[in-house]
Formats: structure tokens, sequence, C-alpha cells
């Protein structure tokens, strides 16, 4: 159960806009609980503290990173906006008593997302992407999927990112081709 200090800590630690983002994929990530059978009280609590290290000053990403021992690789040593997955998940230990470790988890790969991620991790992943702020080409079948087969809505999710990232000259995470080629693998087996 989320205290109510958790509420205004987060909004003060990470702004208006973003809380308010935070809440959407609270509620989409309650959603999907529901379709999916996980447990909602869960899938509540990664949903809101998903992104509770994407503090408004960026500076101490690093520093922070550091201070948890949180190996960096050489992507999010250049792609500091992908350090605030496993950041968070500590912050959300370490801040917000969170010490479940299915909910650490889908904080700490909701943004490049594992090979054979949970359910929880999914749901996650992807309510981030789907969130009705959420306002982007391509987003409206992602969220489709979303509510009718969640790996597929990962796939095309993860696609839409990859073309994305590699348009703007980006890194892209290891992780993420993981997951992507695992879902793949998996849905050309059934």
């Amino acid at each position: 159960m989320v205290e109510d200090w958790a509420y205004e800590k987060l909004k003060e630690d990470i702004g208006e806009k973003r809380y308010i983002h935070s809440l959407g994929v609270m509620n989409t990530s309650m959603e999907l609980a529901k379709i999916y059978k996980v447990d909602e009280e869960k899938a509540k609590i990664a949903g809101l503290f998903h992104d509770c290290a994407k503090f408004r000053e960026k500076r101490n990403l690093l520093k922070m990173a550091a201070e948890f021992d949180i190996i960096l690789d050489n992507v999010m040593e250049n792609n500091v906006e992908l350090i605030h997955g496993p950041l968070g998940a500590e912050v959300a230990k370490h801040i917000y008593n969170i010490y479940d470790e299915e909910i650490l988890s889908a904080i700490r790969y909701h943004t490049t997302g594992k090979e054979n991620m949970s359910i929880l991790d999914k749901i996650v992943f992807i309510a981030d992407y789907i969130e009705p702020n959420r306002k982007f080409e391509g987003v409206e079948e992602v969220r489709w999927l979303a509510y009718r087969d969640l790996d597929k809505s990962l796939i095309k999710a993860m696609d839409n990112t990859i073309v994305f990232v590699v348009k703007s000259g980006g890194l892209i995470h290891l992780d993420t081709i993981k997951a992507r080629n695992y879902l793949k693998i998996r849905e050309d087996l059934e």
C-alpha cells in the first residue's frame, strides 16, 4: 500500500508533468493487471514509481548511480535517459521503502525491457508506452494490442522504439534487442 507522504514526495522529486504521467502509468498498469491476472497492488506501485528517479535535476544521475553501486554499461553511460530505470529500483527501495523484487524488477526494466520478462515487467513497460497522455504516431495500434495480446504489443512497441532511436542517431540498449528477440522467438514457436 502506498502511503500518502509518498505521493507528495514523488510529485516534488519528479515534477507535476512527470507525476501526471506516472499516475497514467499506474492506472494503465492496474487495468492491464486485471486483464492478465497479475497482482493489481503490485502493478499500481510499480506503475506509480516507475519514473521515481527521473529527477528534474539530471546532473546527479551518474553520481547517484555510483553511490548505489549500479554498474553502467557503455550505452547507459552515454545515454543518461536510460539510467533512471536501474536507479529507480534503488530509489524505490531506499527512499520509498519498496522491497518487493517483482516491483523493483518492473521499475528497473521499464525502459529497456529484458529477456524473459515477467508479466508485471511487461505490463509496466507497455503501460509506460501507452498511458492515456501519450500521443505519437503508432501509439493507438500498440494501445489496442496491449489489451488483447501483451507480447504482440511489446514487440510492436519495441520495433517502433528501435526505428525511432536509429532514425534519431541514438544508441539502442542490448537489453531491448534481447527482449524483442526473445519475444519474437516465442511468437514464432506458437
